[in-house]
């Protein structure tokens, strides 16, 4: 028997620059209070923990919520490169949609260091050998840091086989600190023109450095309940998770030799239409999105991923104002990983968090109109993807 998931609560500490952030513990700690009494629960009430993060040693989950206390539950610790957050998400929601639990709690945190992301551990294979042989294949070899090189490409990719204009990518960060601006917990919130982010300096491919999402530190946690458990509790139950789906690479990822599958187009979009057949629910019901723009050349091609436009339609979507407050759907009001920042462990639970709140309606001056659906979407290389549904009740 399945049963329905609710989210009872969240909590989201603003993001900051490595190096002015409390310890990994400490933001941890702050992301689970905030979510407690956003949902009206006591750490005690919770029956299980999956707490994610990327760079870390073992059991960092249990330093984190031994601070609110010692219960003996099950923590689980989650690494699942940029998808972290809503792979530990996605391991609550099974727990309580299968009756395992009622009560579950996902956290996500990441204290990080300044500058590109990189291997950790020198002394053994690198597990995204398979895709930089890739894109050597494609592009010759490079000493550009992995994501960037990955990303960049795939971006050129989608402008030589699309016409998408430098500008149309500039604009997504553009559009990402004009969001930002009124979200206190983001980390950028100066707005940027067209010509500021065209300007500063080049990156790889289509990127210049104001359409990279930085380095951040941060925490933010959900909790998760059963319909049963939440009413017997008095907990809020406004907000539903309609369904998720999990996807990793497919052979296509690298047979089709193209940047874009390289970075995981096939997996969003494998995971967008199987939620979308599930649920019931397509991409013309859709009020509101956090999605996954580590890169600006990202949010382009997920938007085609998650059908929000025709193949090849990024280019007037964004012309058009589609993606944001007066078109077809909002994307990123959070200002998402550009200009929020992508604490990499954090980050789902960050989208998820921005969600709840703009489908309660808590959303302040960056409110939805009238949102009820909304749609979340978070990526890993090597890999992983998480499509996740809510609805407001």
């Amino acid at each position: 028997m399945s049963h329905e998931v609710f989210v009872s609560g969240v909590g989201m500490i603003p993001f900051v620059k490595p190096g002015t952030s409390g310890t990994y513990q400490e933001m941890g700690e702050q992301a689970v209070r905030l979510a407690l009494e956003d949902s009206g629960a006591s750490y005690d009430q919770v029956q299980q923990v999956y707490a994610g993060y990327v760079y870390g040693d073992s059991t960092c989950g249990q330093a984190a919520v031994y601070r609110l206390g010692m219960s003996g539950i099950p923590v689980i610790n989650v690494n699942n490169n940029c998808s972290t957050g809503s792979t530990a998400l996605f391991l609550a929601r099974q727990a309580i949609e299968g009756g395992v639990a009622e009560c579950v709690l996902a956290l996500g945190f990441e204290q990080m260091n300044p500058g590109a992301l990189g291997a950790v551990f020198e002394d053994r294979p690198n597990p995204l050998e398979k895709f930089i042989e890739s894109a050597d294949e494609i592009e010759g070899k490079s000493e550009v840091p992995v994501a960037l090189r990955l990303f960049g490409g795939a971006g050129l990719e989608h402008q030589k086989k699309y016409g998408t204009r430098d500008e149309t990518f500039a604009r997504v960060s553009q559009k990402a600190r004009l969001h930002a601006k009124h979200n206190p917990r983001a980390i950028f919130r100066d707005e940027v023109s067209i010509e500021e982010v065209l300007s500063s300096p080049p990156m790889h491919g289509v990127l210049t450095r104001l359409q990279c999402c930085p380095p951040t530190c941060g925490a933010a946690a959900a909790l998760l309940t059963s319909e049963k458990f939440a009413k017997k509790h008095g907990l809020r139950s406004d907000v539903k998770m309609t369904g998720q789906s999990m996807t990793t690479d497919f052979p296509s990822s690298f047979e089709g030799k193209t940047m874009m599958q390289i970075v995981g187009s096939d997996m969003s979009q494998a995971a967008a239409n199987d939620l979308y057949e599930r649920t019931g629910i397509g991409p013309d019901d859709v009020d509101v999105v956090e999605l996954h723009d580590c890169f600006t050349s990202n949010e382009i091609i997920t938007y085609e991923a998650l059908q929000l436009t025709e193949e090849g339609g990024s280019e007037q979507f964004v012309s058009d104002g589609d993606n944001t407050y007066g078109g077809k759907v909002v994307v990123n009001p959070s200002g998402g990983l550009l200009s929020k920042g992508h604490p990499l462990g954090a980050t789902g639970l960050g989208q998820c968090a921005e969600l709840v709140w703009q489908l309660r309606g808590e959303a302040g001056p960056r409110q939805v109109e009238g949102a009820r659906v909304g749609l979340q979407h978070n990526l890993g290389l090597g890999g992983a993807c998480v499509v996740s549904l809510y609805q407001k009740m």
